[in-house]
């Protein structure tokens, strides 16, 4: 299946043709990313995963973080949760999951604060906050958007404490 030669090591002889166990290989993890990713396209699951490696390689290498924590929160919102995200420069809310538009926040590993702020005027029913931690993990917590806080402030001030783990999306 790779069009180049082979010898016993590099594969099987199956039905003809030589299969490598690079190829078998490749398909046993496109499965299992599918298993935990059912809501998404594999290969943009695949996709994540190498952009999260890259990031804890260039931290790793360098001592500094890549600046792209709000993309990544994002992707991880699509590749868990299945949330259709809109083109980007949309305002009003991120994507959006069956009927709801959900507004996506990233708390990152360098910030030093536990909590995000929102805007009260986006066009969201649902708050989605992932967290990004040292260890390059990810965690999402949803919010209802009528469980906000009360104010008159242009933002609303949300606590990673306060959201509930368990919360469905």
């Amino acid at each position: 299946m790779t069009g180049r030669p082979m010898d016993t090591g590099d594969g099987i002889y199956d039905d003809g043709e030589w299969i490598s166990w690079d190829w078998i290989n490749g398909q046993l993890h496109q499965q299992e990313v599918q298993k935990e990713y059912p809501e998404v396209d594999p290969q943009l699951a695949m996709l994540f995963g190498e952009l999260v490696e890259n990031a804890q390689f260039y931290h790793h290498m360098t001592g500094r973080y890549l600046q792209i924590w709000g993309e990544l929160g994002e992707l991880y919102a699509e590749v868990k949760y299945g949330i259709a995200r809109h083109k980007p420069h949309t305002q009003g809310s991120d994507g959006k999951l069956g009927n709801d538009y959900v507004e996506i926040k990233t708390i990152s590993p360098e910030k030093g604060a536990d909590h995000i702020h929102v805007k009260r005027a986006g066009n969201f029913s649902k708050l989605l906050v992932i967290k990004i931690s040292n260890d390059f993990t990810f965690e999402g917590r949803f919010l209802d958007r009528k469980r906000l806080a009360k104010g008159t402030g242009a933002k609303a001030r949300v606590s990673w404490s306060s959201l509930d783990p368990e919360a469905a999306p």
